[in-house]
C-alpha cells in the first residue's frame, strides 16, 4: 500500500470558533466536590490499572464499572474497583449504564476515538489515553462529536497538570531564553523488550475480535496482544507512544500549530523481524517562525531518557518529569534547578514528585464538576498526535511529508 506523503488541512479539523460551535446537545450539569461519582473504566491493561490506582485516591470518586477483552485483566480491574463494581467484556455496557457518569479509557490506541466518540454520543465525559488518534483523520471525527456533545475529555498528557511544566511555561513567555529556534526531544530507554518468550496466554481467556475492531482480520497472536504499541494495525511506533508526550509540551509551552512537514529515519537495531515499527528513529519537524523540533528514541541507549529542551538565544531550558535546569549562554544569566522531589537522576520515565497521574486525574474530576475546559482538551490531543502521525508518514514513506495547504 502506497503512503501519500502530503497531508490537506482537510484531514485536520483546526481550533476555530466555527468548527466549535455549539450544534448538540446541553452540557451536563455541574455537580458539588461532595457528590460522588460513578466512573467506568474500558480497557483495563497495565497502564489503566496504574490510572485506576492513582483514580481511587481522588476523594468522592468510585470506580464503578470495569471492562476489558482479556480475563486477567478484567480480574485484576476488580481488585482496585469498588467491591460493588459491575465487570463486563463490552464496553457499550457501561456506556448504556445511566449510572455511570464518566468512563476512562486505557485501550489500545485504535480504539481510542472509536470509544471516545461512542462516550461522548452516550452523554458521558471521558478521559481517554494518549495519543488521541491511530490515524491522522480521527482528529476531525473526535473534535466534531465532542464538540456537538459538550461532553468534558481529558486526553492522558499529563505533562500539562505539573506545575514545574506550567512554570517553565511562564518563564519563556517571559523572555527568559530568548529567541527559541530549536527544540530536542528524547525517550531514551536500553531494556529488552523484544524477546519472544512464551506468554502462555490462552486465547479462551480473550474476546480476539473484540481487541482487533477496526484493525484487518488476523489470527490471534499473544505477542502482538502484548505488545500492540509497536505494530502499525494497533499503534504507531516510537513517535505516537512516546514523542506524542514531550511534543505536546513543544505545542504548550510555544503556541505552536502543526508542522509544516517533517523527516524521519527508523532502524531495527534489536527488534528486526519481531516489531513492526522501528526500536531506534528519529523525526525533524519543521514549524513555521523557524521553529525545529527533533525528537529520537531508542531501545538501544538511555542516554538523556526522557525530557525536552528548549535552545535559545539566552539560555536553554532542560525539563523532565520531575524538574527542570536554565543553562544560561555565556554571559547572560545563572544557572537554576527546580527538582521537585529527593530523585536527582534526571530523565527518568515517572517520579514520585509530581504525581502527574494523580494531578492530571484531578484535574479532569474537578472539570467534570465545574464544566470547565480541562488542562488537555481534545484540540491539544488531536495536535500533537498529528505532528508525530506526520513523522510516521514520512517515516513510511522514506520522503518528506509535508503539510498542505
Amino acid at each position: 500500500m502506497s503512503i501519500p506523503n502530503d497531508v490537506s488541512r482537510r484531514t485536520f479539523l483546526m481550533t476555530s470558533a466555527a468548527a466549535l460551535a455549539a450544534v448538540g446537545a446541553p452540557a451536563a450539569r455541574a455537580r458539588s466536590a461532595g457528590e460522588t461519582l460513578n466512573i467506568g473504566c474500558i480497557g483495563t491493561g497495565g497502564r489503566c490499572q496504574t490510572l485506576m490506582k492513582s483514580l481511587v485516591k481522588v476523594p468522592n470518586v468510585r470506580i464503578a464499572a470495569v471492562c476489558d477483552i482479556y480475563d486477567a485483566h478484567l480480574d485484576a480491574a476488580r481488585k482496585i474497583a469498588d467491591p460493588k463494581a459491575v465487570a463486563t467484556k463490552v464496553y457499550k455496557d457501561i456506556l448504556d449504564n445511566k449510572d455511570i457518569d464518566a468512563v476512562l479509557i486505557g485501550a489500545p490506541d485504535h480504539w481510542h476515538v472509536p470509544m471516545a466518540v461512542d462516550a461522548v454520543a452516550a452523554g458521558k465525559d471521558v478521559y481517554v489515553e494518549k495519543p488521541l488518534t491511530h490515524k491522522l483523520e480521527e482528529g476531525k471525527i473526535i473534535l466534531e462529536a465532542q464538540s456537538k456533545s459538550k461532553q468534558i475529555v481529558q486526553v492522558g498528557m499529563q505533562q500539562r497538570s505539573m506545575p514545574h511544566i506550567a512554570k517553565a511555561r511562564q518563564l519563556i513567555k517571559e523572555g527568559r531564553l530568548g529567541k527559541i529556534s530549536k527544540v530536542h526531544l528524547t525517550w531514551n530507554r536500553n531494556g529488552d523488550r523484544v524477546q519472544k518468550t512464551p506468554l502462555n496466554i490462552d486465547p479462551k481467556t480473550v474476546e480476539w475480535k473484540a481487541f482487533l475492531g477496526n484493525a484487518p482480520a488476523q489470527p490471534f497472536d499473544e505477542y502482538r496482544f502484548r505488545n500492540w504499541r509497536w505494530f502499525w494495525d494497533f499503534g504507531g511506533g516510537v513517535f505516537t507512544d512516546l514523542g506524542v508526550h514531550w511534543l505536546d509540551v513543544a505545542d504548550w509551552l510555544l503556541d505552536l500549530d502543526h508542522p509544516l512537514r517533517a523527516t524521519a529515519i527508523g532502524s531495527h537495531f534489536n527488534s528486526k523481524g519481531v516489531w513492526e515499527t522501528p526500536d531506534t528513529a528519529e523525526t525533524l519537524l519543521l514549524y513555521p517562525n523557524d521553529v525545529n523540533v527533533y525528537f529520537e528514541a531508542t531501545f538501544s541507549n538511555a542516554r538523556y531518557g526522557a525530557m525536552i529542551e528548549f535552545m535559545g538565544t539566552d539560555a536553554t531550558l532542560n525539563i523532565d518529569r520531575g524538574g527542570y535546569q536554565i543553562f544560561p549562554e555565556r554571559g547572560k544569566g545563572q544557572f537554576e534547578e527546580l527538582i521537585l522531589g529527593t530523585d536527582k537522576q534526571r530523565g527518568r520515565d515517572f517520579y514520585d514528585k509530581p504525581d502527574g497521574e494523580l494531578l492530571h486525574l484531578t484535574n479532569w474530576v474537578e472539570c467534570v464538576r465545574s464544566r470547565k475546559e480541562p488542562n488537555a482538551p481534545v484540540e491539544a490531543g488531536v495536535r500533537a498526535a498529528a505532528a508525530m502521525h506526520l513523522a510516521n508518514l514520512a517515516l513510511r514513506s522514506g520522503q518528506t511529508a509535508t503539510w498542505k495547504e
